[in-house]
């Protein structure tokens, strides 16, 4: 089922507006704020009145008047923010002349506030526009993409991306209508058979199919067989001969587009970013909390048995990636080169191991893997790299669980899907709820499940 959903920009706008505005309205009511001090040696009830004033008022007349849309350069970006001050200066005026008790400011100092206030303002406006292009172009280059498909939609598809995203070629489908190529046509660089080894060797991060609806049987093997590969995909069908009525859609250009596989955390950067400076400072804060803890368990650890506090398995991390995923030792020292998930009753398992096992506890070490970036609190628990090899032929969609960073914690792990899952039925509904967290992730969802991860610590099917 496709859901209605705003486009990747709506976000990425409101980002670049607010941290624009905010920059430039605690920079100006500085100024503002020097010059009354400077003049007077306080500030008076009426000019904070007036300073809280413009800055509520702002927010409505900048979004107006567009004085931060990237689409602007540099001029008349400049332009557009001298109006809305302008603008803003002449409703706070409005303001003095109607409020008697406001009579009486200082004309001088007034028109000081207007000039500086501005000035202040212009001087974040270069540097952030100059970083929010720089951003916009590290994106670009980091979406590198193919295009399957060689028919006309292809090709005028590829000309309009290309000044937007790094789009490498074109891949042939082997029965495309035949299009007379033009001198700067993107190359053909295989066909579909092809598809699975140029994403991985071209580092690909997004695949736009640009087919017709009568192959959408072709489109969804296609689609399947992306599945597995840590790409973005997103169908550009040709609409031309249907009437569309409340689609669901999204627009590159003037071409409708069906995103079939892209997460939030994907789609909107900002949101990413987001995730990413709430799971690091919760983890700095949770170690720092929980170093004692971490201590006498180190401790137990080591006195339980003879080997190191401390276990590091190799897992699939974001995209695929191998990371070392740390873990408090919790079996005795064996010959690990098969690996075997612990059962009820498992002789490897330590009276330590048991109880920290019990309890998660034999998780914490992972923090410092999301102090370093490489987790999140808060994501598809990372199996073991044997496990995912074994698993990924037999589920559907099972590595599209690296979508995104693992967690700690869960959405499988809140909903009882915790521990040994000794059959293939287990193991798919705890990849349902991995899929459904990536496809629905918030903020506030992350925080629900880690204020409901404690109450299901002591779970009677964790050996």
């Amino acid at each position: 089922m496709l859901a209605r959903r705003l486009h990747p920009s709506v976000n990425r706008r409101g980002l670049t507006f607010w941290a624009q505005w905010s920059t430039a309205t605690v920079l100006s009511n500085l100024t503002v704020c020097f010059l009354v001090f400077d003049r007077f040696g306080y500030i008076s009830t009426e000019y904070r009145v007036l300073i809280l004033l413009g800055m509520l008022a702002s927010v409505p007349i900048y979004s107006a008047l567009h004085v931060y849309h990237k689409r602007y350069g540099y001029a008349p970006g400049l332009l557009r923010l001298l109006a809305g001050w302008l603008v803003l200066m002449g409703a706070l005026s409005t303001v003095v002349l109607v409020c008697l008790d406001y009579a009486d400011l200082d004309q001088e100092l007034l028109a000081k506030m207007v000039v500086f206030g501005f000035l202040a303002q212009a001087c974040s406006y270069v540097p952030l526009r100059y970083l929010t292009n720089l951003h916009a172009r590290w994106l670009r280059d980091e979406r590198t993409a193919l295009i399957v498909g060689t028919c006309p939609l292809a090709y005028s598809l590829a000309q309009q991306l290309r000044e937007r995203v790094p789009v490498l070629g074109m891949v042939s489908t082997g029965d495309d209508v035949v299009h007379a190529p033009d001198e700067d046509d993107l190359p053909v660089l295989g066909a579909l058979p092809d598809l699975d080894d140029l994403v991985a060797r071209k580092t690909i991060r997004r695949v736009y199919i640009a087919m017709p609806l009568s192959k959408a049987a072709q489109i969804e093997a296609i689609y399947l067989a992306l599945l597995d590969l840590n790409v973005d995909v997103v169908w550009i069908p040709d609409f031309s001969s249907m009437m569309l009525l409340n689609q669901s859609i999204s627009q590159i250009e003037h071409f409708p587009a069906i995103y079939l596989n892209e997460t939030p955390l994907s789609s909107h950067p900002a949101a990413a970013l987001g995730k990413e400076l709430f799971d690091r400072a919760s983890a700095l804060i949770a170690l720092i909390i929980l170093f004692p803890v971490m201590a006498a368990v180190a401790v137990a650890v080591k006195l339980s048995s003879p080997g190191p506090v401390f276990f590091r398995q190799p897992r699939h991390g974001c995209n695929g990636l191998i990371i070392m995923v740390w873990k408090f030792r919790s079996m005795r020292v064996h010959d690990d080169t098969v690996v075997k998930q612990a059962t009820q009753n498992d002789s490897r398992v330590t009276r330590v191991g048991a109880f920290i096992r019990r309890t998660s506890i034999d998780e914490l070490p992972q923090l410092i893997n999301v102090l370093r970036g490489e987790m999140a609190l808060v994501g598809p628990r990372p199996h073991a790299v044997a496990h995912n090899h074994y698993y990924g032929d037999k589920i559907i969609a099972y590595m599209a669980r690296h979508r995104i960073k693992p967690g700690i914690t869960g959405l499988a792990q809140i909903s009882g899907l915790r521990g040994e899952t000794e059959t293939l039925e287990k193991m798919q509904q705890r990849i349902e709820k991995d899929l459904a967290y990536i496809n629905h992730w918030s903020l506030w969802l992350d925080i629900k499940i880690l204020m409901i991860t404690p109450f299901t610590l002591f779970s009677r099917g964790i050996y």
